[in-house]
């Protein structure tokens, strides 16, 4: 947003504390910044503390946490504390809540091409089971019984169009019930016996306009208002998706989740209210802005090269964060130490990967970049570890918690070469001789503060 000042992103730790981390455990990893994470997620419930529930009191506002985004059980136990539920699209994502105690109603399971045994668990747990397509209530009815509380996502196509190169534009999305279906997929549900509704939309992501965000509210409030003149039915809630974005680019603007928030509120009052329809609970699944800018990744410079470009290859590749690689996203960079060294160098800062598009960043200025240097990159604790893989026979990194008190925890250890032929029985072959020798040292730790 114009006049909006460049962002200089800092980190939260020292040079000498991942140096101290590093005796035990070897780079990459990704650290995640509790203290961070809890503040805005409060920030976040005070800015919606205007949505009232069934009884009229505050407390109708509720964030189901995109489990996609981070899914990792320590994560999921503090924004769980701090009030959220999650937003589940798979059988594991599922395990996970319940493994934390997020349970019955806390749980939006939404998902596409669902298999009948995610159907099975999610209302076995109690899930608001969100359906993304007009067929999914008859297999619904098959596989695990019709819930008394039902949702369906929407797809308004080319009724709105601020789509962008992550989620697409809608009218080429794979997701949701078009308009005549869904109108048609309420009745159909409630002649089935569904006794509450209620509606969501994903249609926005790392959109970083309020305007924008609120339009997609303004969007659905008109549905909602439609739904009840042509089938009756007063929707319990509406659930807003998530789509806030964060500013990865020095340049980007940054949400003013206020703004944001208020906006919502303004077209609340002029459409549900004015309408009669209030109150209407305002949820949302918001991932990306509540861990995103608290994660970073951790990583070594094992090379400087000179070709036709300087490249700075490091430890860390896009197994570790594939969104460079994936969607040409922008993640700054901080070489510790040198903070305050002038950007006078100019490199493509890649990985190890047999991949030319394993890159972190392209002709990014930085300051002299040197081997062994430390290098930390920014916003990773959304879609950052979450997106990793086994390609080129790529181990997954470690995950640590920076805890409020300071100190480490390990969340997740690195993946072994042990674990990445765990799945593989060829002919009677023993591969665990080849595992790294830090291995064991991290799996002892994997509990414990350091």
């Amino acid at each position: 947003m114009q006049g909006d000042k460049p962002i200089k992103k800092t980190v939260p730790f020292s040079k000498h504390q991942i140096e101290e981390l590093e005796t035990r455990f070897p780079t990459p990893f990704h650290i995640y910044d509790e203290e961070a994470i809890r503040s805005v997620s409060r920030r976040l419930y005070k800015a919606f503390s205007w949505v009232t529930g069934p009884d009229g009191k505050e407390g109708g506002f509720k964030n189901y946490f995109a489990v996609k985004a981070l899914p990792n059980p320590y994560i999921l136990r503090i924004l769980k504390e701090e009030g959220m539920g999650a937003d589940c699209s798979s059988l594991p994502e599922l395990l996970l809540a319940d493994a934390v105690g997020i349970k019955g109603d806390e749980i939006m399971f939404t998902s596409n091409d669902t298999p009948e045994e995610e159907f099975v668990l999610a209302k076995k747990l109690g899930a608001i089971i969100n359906l993304d397509d007009i067929t999914h209530i008859d297999f619904l009815e098959k596989t695990a019984g019709i819930p008394d509380l039902l949702c369906f996502r929407y797809n308004p196509g080319e009724e709105y169009s601020h789509g962008n190169p992550i989620i697409g534009n809608p009218s080429e999305a794979k997701y949701g019930l078009t308009h005549d279906q869904i109108l048609k997929a309420y009745k159909i549900a409630q002649q089935m016996g569904v006794q509450r509704f209620g509606l969501h939309a994903m249609i926005v992501s790392n959109q970083r306009g309020e305007d924008i965000l609120a339009d997609a509210a303004r969007l659905l409030f008109n549905l909602a208002v439609e739904i009840h003149e042509k089938t009756g039915i007063r929707l319990e809630f509406i659930n807003l998706g998530g789509g806030i974005g964060i500013p990865y680019a020095p340049a980007d603007h940054q949400v003013n989740v206020e703004d944001y928030a208020h906006k919502v509120h303004e077209v609340y009052k002029e459409i549900i209210v004015k309408n009669g329809l209030a109150p209407i609970r305002i949820v949302m699944e918001s991932g990306r802005a509540v861990t995103g800018p608290y994660g970073y990744l951790v990583s070594r410079v094992r090379h400087v090269t000179q070709k036709h470009r300087a490249y700075v290859g490091l430890d860390a590749c896009m197994a570790n964060l594939m969104r460079p690689a994936l969607y040409g996203a922008i993640h700054q960079i901080t070489v510790m130490g040198k903070e305050n060294h002038p950007q006078d160098h100019v490199y493509d800062v890649t990985g190890s990967l047999c991949e030319n598009n394993d890159k972190f960043a392209i002709q990014r200025p930085l300051p002299k970049v040197e081997q062994g240097d430390l290098m930390v990159i920014h916003d990773t604790g959304a879609h950052g570890h979450a997106m990793g893989f086994n390609y080129n026979g790529k181990l997954r990194s470690a995950e640590f918690l920076m805890q409020e008190s300071g100190n480490f925890k390990l969340i997740r250890r690195a993946e072994t070469v042990n674990d990445y032929f765990a799945t593989l029985d060829f002919e009677g072959s023993d591969f665990s001789g080849f595992a790294r020798k830090k291995a064991p040292s991290a799996v002892k730790a994997k509990s414990k503060n350091l």
